[in-house]
Formats: C-alpha cells, sequence, structure tokens
C-alpha cells in the first residue's frame, strides 16, 4: 500500500503514514462470504480413509491428528474389545463427506 501524500510504501491497514504522519483513507473491509454450514458435522472422510474413513473423520471433527485416533482406536480393539462394535455402527451411521479442508478446494495445488 502506497503513502497517497509521500509515495512511500507502507503497511496495509495502516491509519497513518510512518514517514508523513499523514492519515490514510479508510479502506472497506472484504466483504466475508456468508458461512452456509459453519457447523461442524461428523462425517467419515473420502480423502483420507484407511478402511471406512471414521477414524479420520473423528480426528477432523475433534482436531485431533487421524493417526493418533486410528492408535487409540486399536488400543480400545485390543484391551476392551468394544472398538470394533463401535467402528462398525459409525461406519453405518455416519455419513461420507470431504475431511480437513473444504470441497470446493479438492483440486491438488499447481
Amino acid at each position: 500500500m502506497n503513502c497517497p501524500n509521500c509515495q512511500k510504501d507502507i503497511a496495509a491497514g495502516s491509519k497513518f503514514c510512518y514517514n508523513c504522519g499523514a492519515k490514510q483513507p479508510e479502506v472497506a473491509a472484504p466483504a466475508a462470504p456468508p458461512a452456509y454450514n459453519s457447523r461442524k458435522r461428523l462425517v467419515r472422510s473420502i480423502n483420507d480413509r484407511k478402511i471406512a474413513g471414521v477414524c479420520a473423520g473423528v480426528a477432523d471433527y475433534f482436531d485431533l491428528d487421524p493417526l493418533l485416533v486410528r492408535v487409540l482406536w486399536a488400543l480400545a480393539v485390543l484391551c476392551a474389545g468394544t472398538g470394533v462394535l463401535l467402528y462398525i455402527i459409525l461406519w453405518i451411521a455416519v455419513p461420507e463427506g470431504y475431511t480437513g479442508m473444504s470441497a470446493t478446494s479438492t483440486a491438488a495445488p499447481s
């Protein structure tokens, strides 16, 4: 951003110029896109699945690393045995969806 008074480069969003002290014109804040579904939903991962995507979906819902959730799930299966039943129930009950990124940005960056 350039100061209209002294034409020196200043940081974007500055209210005054660092060099000449002139007040900068107000810049309208960019309009935020409407949040259609701002609530997080529990979904089975389509883009980060190993078996059915349940662990990756749970990890995304709770903002955890998917590997951590997979290890904890494996421990629950080995120690208590109830992890298998819960995994199958979630496999059936939870819908599929994208996790970790928005559905509109599924293309690989170039």
